[in-house]
């Protein structure tokens, strides 16, 4: 399915013609202008349906038609979108059943987008017959290369269909109303039930206190979302079963385990938007950074960006306009992560309605001489020189477990602080270290083979699913390196807290036994004194004291050699860092959310300790990092500097050859604020 995104890198954005039909200039105009700014592929049809069934039962796809031909004949090709993401006034008038019923209980009107129910039978009908007629028209017309499916799957809906449907899944889990009970842990406050129908989703007015049940609340939404796509990809893959399908995720979107999704989907896609500039912009990039590697590792290939905003918003707080060299520098950085294409939200910019003033390739202005204009057309130009970069993947000896369920679980637990307990921003502490030295990491859950890897970090594993223990004690006894933190192996995959000692079934594995935990007040701070430096290195960076904060475990060591002790309060002199060797592996615990620079020095000694890839082995100046892409026989290295100051460079080596410039790299070079060099290295 993927070969057919190998054969060069694609340049695009989501094109909405059915705007501007009443003016056919526009139209030429449009072609004309991508054709200049190198573009490749047009997202098309994505809200499409009030064009394309404007009445009940009755179809309209002569306009389509003429989009889509013009598009192939000037060599540009289509992701045709299916248009449930946004129905048709029609449709809520007479089956109002479709439009969603919020957490309330209270049924929409209708407006917006994304406002439908995914349990009705009556919408899933209607995308299966506007589906239909799509898939027997274009699933094999040669401009169409991919089925987008819907937009931005999200929300949620409360309506009587749901409810039942809520009930049928816990039925299928459970088994009988016993086992629900003691799972949900119902006896408390006596919520216990005594028939399926009493049971229904969590309400602001209702209940929300059982955790199991906003759990389970939440697989419920995302397995019928997933349904509902699933639904959707059946009927258009019954055309032609070889046009793969995507549909484009989201920034840390909480509302669904985007895991869940990867076996049906082909290739995953995303929208990045970024609020650049807000601060410092390495920060940003960062958590950019993150979240492109989130998307790469659901199936472990390269994946699509399938929305970007080539200069600003205008739903964020703030309209803030890219600065000279930010969007190639920000869109490269995509491609450096996995991704196989550079695709915008919108090509032109709308006349009317809430987006009318969003970020676009074409202004109202409609010229091609405009310094956004100018800055798309000349990274068209760098991705095609980049063309063979799309037949190499980002291979990873690290991997850090971002499990959707366990955030679930530590967002909804009362206690050991209810604000800013700091998931990802533990997740991605690590994760900084790990991209500052150039180490390419991927992220699992708990369903996830961790088997390949030398390194497996699990931040904050508060929820331990079934078997997930076995899976981190085989991967250490077999000689992996496991970096486990605070607040790990507490509670089950129901949120039910586990008997004995913590982390539950690690304790061996760790060397340690977690006591209790310590909620700090925003204001306060304890430290980490380094006391032995991590094994076999001569020069370790890894000395003095660190501050920590949020949470700070109280551990006894159960065989494991402390690396780190506290400094103050009652448990001052208690490990804050420990190492256990088993089997043939080793483990580490951090008992507290450190200081960055803790994270810089201990990863640097344990990359050096266990020999994990860097690309450029010297030091780099503030702001700036590598990223790598390789096949069999071509590396290919993306510098990316995320500063506003120029960058002096060192050496990387003779057998680097700059790509995106005429820089020679085997002695000091230069690299402009906001820029990245592209270079490429034969493994031959």
């Amino acid at each position: 399915m993927l070969t057919q995104f190998t054969n060069g890198l694609l340049h695009g954005a989501d094109y909405n013609p059915e705007q501007w039909l009443h003016d056919p200039q526009v139209l030429q105009q449009d072609i004309e202008l991508m054709k200049k700014a190198g573009c490749n592929i047009m997202s098309v049809g994505i809200f499409s349906w009030a064009m394309l069934e404007p009445e009940e039962g009755k179809y309209n796809w002569e306009w389509l038609d003429g989009v889509i031909n013009s598009l192939y004949e000037n060599g540009i090709s289509v992701f045709l979108a299916t248009p449930s993401g946004a129905r048709p006034v029609w449709m809520a008038q007479k089956y109002p059943e479709v439009l969603r019923v919020s957490s309330d209980r209270h049924r929409n009107l209708y407006g917006a987008r994304h406002n439908h129910c995914y349990t009705s039978p009556i919408y899933r009908e209607k995308i299966k017959l506007l589906n239909e007629g799509l898939a027997a028209r274009y699933a094999s017309h040669p401009a169409v290369k991919l089925w987008h499916i819907s937009n931005e799957f999200g929300g949620e809906c409360h309506c009587d269909l749901c409810q039942e449907a809520f009930r049928q899944w816990l039925k299928k889990k459970y088994g009988t109303l016993d086992k629900l009970n003691a799972e949900w842990w119902t006896t408390f406050w006596s919520h216990t039930y005594s028939d399926w129908s009493q049971i229904e989703s969590p309400a602001p007015h209702g209940e929300n206190a059982t955790h199991g049940m906003n759990l389970d609340w939440r697989r419920f939404v995302s397995d019928q979302t997933l349904d509902f796509m699933e639904h959707e990809i059946a009927v258009v893959k019954s055309i032609n079963p070889n046009l793969p399908a995507t549909t484009n995720f989201m920034y840390y979107y909480n509302g669904l385990n985007y895991f869940k999704f990867k076996d049906a989907i082909d290739i995953v896609s995303w929208d990045n938007y970024p609020t650049w500039h807000k601060k410092s912009d390495f920060d940003i990039a960062v958590d950019v950074a993150m979240n492109h590697d989130i998307m790469r590792s659901i199936k472990r290939q390269p994946f699509l960006l399938m929305e970007s905003s080539p200069s600003m918003t205008n739903w964020q707080s703030v309209s803030k306009l890219k600065k000279p060299g930010m969007h190639i520098l920000s869109s490269l950085q995509a491609v450096a992560h996995g991704s196989n294409s550079v695709q915008y939200f919108q090509w032109r910019k709308s006349r009317g309605s809430s987006e009318k003033f969003h970020g676009s390739v074409v202004s109202h202005d409609g010229s091609s001489d405009t310094r956004v204009f100018k800055e798309v057309a000349e990274l068209g130009s760098i991705l095609e020189k980049l063309s063979d970069v799309a037949a190499t993947n980002c291979h990873a000896e690290a991997a850090i477990v971002y499990d959707w369920e366990n955030k679930w679980a530590i967002e909804d637990s009362q206690g050991p602080r209810n604000k800013d307990m700091g998931y990802i921003e533990e997740v991605q502490s690590h994760y900084r270290a790990l991209l500052k030295q150039g180490i390419t990491t991927d992220f699992v859950d708990m369903e996830c083979d961790i088997d390949g890897y030398k390194i497996v970090i699990a931040p904050m594993l508060y929820m331990l699913r079934s078997g997930f223990e076995r899976k981190l004690r085989a991967f250490v006894e077999q000689g992996g390196t496991l970096v486990l933190t605070y607040w790990s192996g507490i509670v089950n995959e129901n949120d039910l807290v586990f008997q004995g000692e913590a982390p539950h079934q690690l304790t061996d594995v760790m060397g340690v036994v977690s006591e209790e935990i310590d909620g700090l007040y925003d204001h306060e701070h304890n430290a980490g004194q380094v006391v032995q430096h991590i094994a076999g290195l001569e020069c370790a960076s890894l000395a003095g004291t660190y501050s920590c904060s949020k949470l700070c475990d109280l551990l006894h060591l159960k065989g494991a050699e402390a690396l780190m002790l506290y400094n103050d309060d009652f448990y001052a002199g208690r490990p804050a860092l420990t190492r256990h060797v088993y089997g043939k592996g080793t483990s580490y615990y951090v008992s507290s959310h450190f200081e960055e620079v803790f994270y810089d020095d201990f990863y640097h000694d344990l990359a050096a300790s266990i020999e994990l890839y860097r690309p450029v082995a010297s030091v780099l100046p503030e702001g700036v990092y590598t990223t790598v892409r390789s096949n069999e026989k071509t590396e290919y290295l993306f510098v990316h500097n995320f500063t506003d100051k120029l960058a002096v460079m060192p050496p990387f080596g003779s057998e680097w050859q700059a790509v995106t410039s005429k820089e020679q790299l085997n002695t000091t070079w230069n690299l402009k604020a906001y820029d990245v060099l592209v270079a490429v290295r034969n493994l031959d």
